[in-house]
């Protein structure tokens, strides 16, 4: 195979002298495609030679599908020859000469790009403490407290910020109601922020079965482009009230809610395990402090195809998730005032980071030349076990194949530890 590499950047430009050897493949594989497509008197459907299909037709009719055979074989050799990383499908290819024995063709292909790293080492981040305060185990207790509240109806005051109030009500901008601006029997707690800025003020001190005007203003930011900014008036009733009458908490609420048979015993419980999501919660915002800088400091030229295929990633994994809801893309992107298409847009940004993250962890992986011991192995298939919800034999079973893969991946968890282990707190 004779085959010449321009580069500039991460395209690559490929130029290639087929051999009469390939091109005869080629042809072949042509003429057995298509020979049932020829008619030839004396013959039965695809039982003509090859030789008096060229006599009659030209053997020019075999080119399209031996171009096609030629140029998926040489460019997989060639991709193998040079140890290139395409990161696109071939683009641009151009076949200027096609003889029976001789066949000139170039492709353009975008591969993995260059990655200079910055400093990667002692990277100073902002020190996140730890520490468990009085006020971390009381709010703890005063969550567990109102998940074991108990419901009180409430028929003889009027409202009060905390109350939770059951309401029916119908919003109208300019005197005609808006799409999504009505409910019956919405339960909203009052004071918790849920409804648009004064909506939930106006129904403090309001009492049972009253109707109420409320006037409010949506705001600039508003998801929806038809309401942002808009006066809007909600005619609402209030169709019941009511609070949550919090346990008090002492040792005989610690024996309801724990295994514990006093409070003492119970907050130490309490410490130990916000203890250890607080140093874990600390590590992963430190550790993403710290990927940040080692990201901005490093330099790439990021081609878009890279970007565009992360794009379509993210749009897939939010389209699973919105299926659970049965919803759409569509519809997700008609609730936010957008097209899909700018919505991808939006998501260039987020994509470019999630790219140039990749590469350069993936750079750093190789620079360190990590080694994968059978118990980093032991380790992930012991992780992955949890994932796959099988046992670790048997995800090895599965990994029996693919171990470049899995260490691969181990490669690029220890490049992301070594980043945090090197840190520098400040």
């Amino acid at each position: 195979m004779a085959v010449k590499m321009e580069k500039e950047a991460s395209l690559v430009k490929l130029t290639f002298d087929v051999s009469a050897e390939v091109i005869e493949e080629g042809l072949a594989y042509s003429f057995n495609k298509n020979k049932k497509k020829f008619n030839v008197h004396g013959f039965r459907a695809g039982k003509a030679p090859r030789k008096m299909i060229e006599q009659l037709y030209g053997v020019e009719v075999l080119f399209d599908d031996a171009s096609y055979y030629i140029i998926n074989k040489e460019y997989d050799a060639a991709i193998k020859e040079l140890n290139l990383q395409p990161v696109s499908d071939p683009v641009d290819i151009k076949v200027p000469e096609m003889t029976q024995t001789s066949m000139k063709f170039t492709l353009d292909v975008y591969v993995k790009p260059d990655v200079t790293l910055g400093d990667y080492k002692n990277v100073e981040v902002t020190n996140v403490s730890d520490e468990v305060t009085e006020e971390d185990i009381n709010a703890e207790l005063q969550e567990t407290a109102k998940k074991n509240s108990r419901e009180i109806s409430v028929d003889d005051r009027a409202t009060q910020s905390g109350d939770t109030v059951i309401i029916d009500f119908v919003g109208s901008v300019d005197g005609v109601e808006f799409e999504g601006g009505s409910a019956t029997n919405h339960s909203l707690e009052l004071g918790s922020g849920q409804f648009i800025p004064g909506f939930e003020d106006q129904l403090i001190g309001k009492n049972l079965n009253e109707e109420v005007i409320v006037k409010v203003t949506f705001p600039e930011d508003y998801h929806s482009e038809e309401l942002k900014g808009k006066d809007a008036e909600f005619k609402v009733t209030i169709n019941g009230i009511k609070y949550f009458e919090l346990p008090e908490i002492n040792d005989e609420f610690a024996s309801d809610v724990s295994e514990f048979e006093t409070l003492d015993a119970y907050k130490e419980d309490i410490k130990n395990k916000l203890a250890e999501s607080k140093a874990q919660a600390a590590k992963n915002q430190m550790h993403e402090e710290a990927l940040r800088k080692v990201i901005e400091a490093a330099s790439v030229e990021i081609p878009d195809c890279m970007i565009d295929t992360e794009v379509n990633n993210l749009v897939n994994r939010t389209e699973s998730q919105f299926k659970m809801y049965g919803m759409t893309i569509e519809d997700f992107c008609n609730y936010s005032g957008k097209t899909v298409e700018e919505y991808k847009e939006s998501l260039r940004p987020q994509a470019e980071i999630n790219v140039k993250r990749d590469l350069v962890i993936e750079k750093i992986a190789e620079v360190e030349n990590f080694e994968v011991t059978e118990a980093d192995k032991d380790a992930e298939y012991e992780k992955l076990a949890g994932y796959y919800r099988k046992s670790a034999e048997e995800v090895k079973e599965m990994f029996a194949n693919h171990q470049a893969q899995l260490e691969y991946g181990i490669k690029l968890e220890k490049a992301e530890e070594a980043i945090y282990n090197t840190i520098v707190r400040v």
